[in-house]
């Protein structure tokens, strides 16, 4: 059963390290972070679960990473490697890289000292919303205490400078995911438009649909922390317990 979840973006720039000089500019970002796991971590979960999206959907790419698994920062011009929890190693294996997604999740239970059982699922930013919301109600019984974290971001077009461009439509797309998550609405979750989410690069829509799988019938409450578009991208973060 879900016990509590935290919801956070994953720009790379949340790194320090990515973001160099910039990195002061996300500072309040990463401590509304800090603090949705914090709140997960006091529900004491016996598992973790970090909900991402792959990085292709193409069909090469894979959707399952085991707790310890590795990932890095290379592909920004950053030598900086990150683990999947810090209480195992599961050597080299054929486990592969940590998607983007992924990858600044683990870095996030890192700088929280996370060291418990957490393992990874990805799903596509395309996927089907029925399939994001099965596939959160199995990891709701993976344990008789579970937490999410769920990373995406919303709309790439809230403005002129965004990297979609200004779409007048994304204010109001982030707003209503702004409003569910701070509901735990996860009817409201649910129905957020895939096509629509598409036409307005918001990444966020597929794995917060898995988590109003996961928390459906749990009756969460949820507290929205931030809700801001530095650089014209709609960055969440909220937690339910």
């Amino acid at each position: 059963m879900l016990v509590a979840a935290a919801v956070c973006p994953c720009p790379p720039l949340l790194v320090p390290e990515v973001a160099a000089g910039a990195a002061p500019e996300l500072d309040a970002l990463r401590d509304a972070c800090d603090r949705a796991l914090r709140a997960v971590a006091e529900a004491r979960p016996d598992r973790l679960w970090v909900v991402g999206t792959t990085d292709s959907d193409d069909g090469d790419w894979r959707n399952s990473f085991p707790w310890g698994a590795r990932g890095s920062f290379r592909r920004y011009g950053v030598d900086r490697t990150v683990r999947l929890g810090l209480g195992r190693d599961p050597g080299d294996g054929v486990w592969g890289e940590l998607t983007a997604s992924v990858a600044v999740g683990a870095w996030l239970l890192e700088r929280a000292g996370w060291t418990g059982p957490c393992e990874a699922r990805c799903v596509r930013p395309d996927e089907d919303p029925g399939a994001c919301l099965r596939l959160g109600a199995e990891l709701a019984q993976a344990a008789p205490r579970t937490a999410l974290l769920v990373l995406g971001d919303g709309s790439a077009r809230r403005s002129l400078k965004a990297p979609g461009y200004l779409d007048e439509r994304a204010e109001a797309f982030d707003a209503a995911a702004a409003r569910a998550l701070a509901a735990a609405d996860t009817a409201a979750l649910a129905a957020l438009p895939p096509d629509r989410a598409a036409e307005l690069m918001a990444a966020g829509r597929a794995p917060w649909q898995v988590l109003a799988g996961a928390a459906g019938g749990a009756g969460l409450g949820g507290r929205l922390l931030y809700d801001e578009a530095p650089y014209g991208v709609g960055y969440l973060v909220a937690a339910w317990t």
